[in-house]
């Protein structure tokens, strides 16, 4: 379905509208689009589980999904030629509670690039704690797959790993293989729908975001934005200044999208979160044998990246190799992980078995993902991750390039470097580069910053801030979007979207005692 012409879409429109009374009175015209409302799918026992929900949470799952309405509205393919092809976006809505006292409507933008985000409202919301919980009483909850996610209109590639999968330090002779198998599969993804691949932007999806606001009969979005959806909520911004309401982005992205840009700060963040987990280890030298001092910790942790990347472990109970790489992942982790991590690291300097030790094989040890569950819902689209990504990066390093830019990371970040791999995301993506216009408006805006995270960096929170405005709440962590998770910080969240005032942060995930 598109834009409403003819009496009966006309009449569908207002049938849309007036099954929410919070929209009555909304101003509808013939070119309005429409919600083609639906029944919202249903969800065995196992594939709830398998959404990260309790065992006790599972009644109030599915309360929550007979009050969710679901359907699709209906948007261009490109936004440039609106009579042209058409493609479907998935939408929810939770209403709120208190419908006498009601705000407006909050949009949950999702992650990735390539998260879904159609139960959000439920998942990253309601059954969030009871602080988020409370977000609904006065909100409507907005969730959407974005175009090339989940259930909405998508396509897909093949996208297996790329060149040699040999364990141990990387070779130039392997990083070309790497670089080379990833400039055949971006062509040959790139080519096999480029008229769809072509218009997968954080732009378009914004656009698709407004047409959702119009379809609803809502005069503007509020704007819950986690990690790349913060992103996506400074263009919707940016691009629709008069529809946006309150915006609350959590670990920010930064106001450019150069991937080259993006795995250099990164790393270099987790290096630097490293040290405060050597200085926590140190601090516990008796349990760990790691050292006394987090310098001693550094050391050791870089010995023990060149010694398996030297001689690399394959264990018989674990499918991933042991090698450098693998011990800089360990280092590279968050503080929600330090004990594991110490006792992991502390298990590998003394291993000698064919078996993996039980907490290195806890971390480490996961099995490749399989087929997902028959009935689950997508919970993340690669083939839209990358064309995100790409089709927005105006690096695209050649091999050269890329190979220099490699050594220096790991030479870099001695302890967590090796876990990055070679920066060749986008090499060869054939698609035009589409970089999207941010600008600066007098709205609303909260950025909810981490100190400490490297995959959104803090210092992109003060980029962003000075590109296009805004309020700055400094998260005292490492955890990445872990705002709502924290109920103090979430408390924050809520109290913010009902009044429009927050104070300067919150303390996050506590580091372990």
């Amino acid at each position: 379905m598109t834009y409403r012409t003819s009496l009966t879409a006309l009449a569908l429109a207002l049938a849309g509208l007036a099954a929410h009374p919070s929209a009555a009175g909304a101003t509808t015209a013939p070119d309005v689009p429409s919600v083609q409302w639906k029944a919202c799918p249903a969800y065995s026992d196992e594939v709830i589980r398998s959404l990260r929900v309790t065992e006790e949470q599972i009644p109030a799952f599915r309360a929550l999904m007979k009050r969710l309405e679901c359907g699709t509205v209906s948007v261009p393919l490109n936004h440039r030629d609106p009579g042209g092809r058409k493609i479907d976006i998935a939408v929810t809505r939770l209403a709120a509670t208190d419908k006498a006292h009601r705000l407006g409507a909050t949009a949950v933008l999702p992650g990735g690039p390539g998260n879904n985000g159609y139960l959000d409202p439920v998942l990253r919301v309601v059954l969030r704690n009871q602080e988020m919980a409370k977000l609904n009483e006065r909100y409507d909850i907005i969730g959407f797959d974005p175009r090339g996610v989940g259930y909405s209109s998508k396509v897909a590639c093949s996208l297996s790993p790329t060149g040699p999968q040999q364990p141990g330090a990387m070779t130039e002779e392997a990083a070309k293989q790497i670089y080379d198998g990833q400039v055949a599969t971006n062509q040959k993804c790139a080519g096999s729908d480029p008229a769809f691949l072509g218009q997968l932007t954080t732009t378009n999806v914004a656009k698709d975001l407004d047409l959702v606001r119009a379809a609803l009969g809502e005069r503007t979005f509020n704007l819950l934005g986690f990690s790349w959806g913060t992103y996506l909520g400074m263009v919707y911004r940016s691009q629709f200044p008069g529809h946006t309401g309150r915006a609350f982005l959590d670990s920010v992205a930064p106001p450019w999208t150069r991937f080259d840009e993006h795995v250099k700060d990164s790393a270099a963040a987790a290096e630097r979160d490293f040290g405060r987990m050597a200085a926590w280890l140190a601090r516990r030298d008796e349990t760990y044998g790691l050292g006394a001092t987090a310098r001693q910790v550094r050391q050791e942790v870089a010995k023990l990246v060149r010694a398996y990347d030297k001689s690399p472990k394959i264990y018989t109970d674990m499918q991933r190799p042991v090698d450098g790489s693998a011990v800089a992942d360990l280092a590279k982790r968050n503080s929600t992980e330090w004990v594991s991590v110490g006792k992991a690291l502390a298990e590998l300097r003394t291993a000698t078995g064919t078996t993996a030790p039980p907490t290195v094989k806890e971390l480490l040890g996961a099995p490749m993902m399989g087929a997902p569950l028959p009935g689950a819902p997508e919970t993340l689209n690669m083939t839209m991750n990358l064309a995100v990504a790409c089709n927005e990066d105006s690096s695209r390093a050649g091999f050269d390039t890329a190979w220099r830019a490699y050594q220096q990371l790991v030479k870099r970040n001695p302890a967590t470097g090796r876990s990055w791999g070679l920066g060749v995301m986008c090499a060869g993506w054939p698609l035009p580069v589409q970089e999207a216009t941010l600008k600066r408006s007098s709205g609303s805006l909260v950025l909810a910053g981490h100190l400490y995270e490297f995959m959104s960096v803090y210092d992109w929170t003060l980029q962003t801030r000075r590109a296009i405005g805004g309020t700055v709440y400094t998260v005292a962590d490492d955890v990445h979007v872990s705002t709502t998770r924290m109920p103090k910080c979430a408390a924050d969240v809520v109290r913010y979207f009902e009044t429009g005032r927050i104070g300067k942060g919150c303390g996050g995930s506590p580091i372990p005692s």
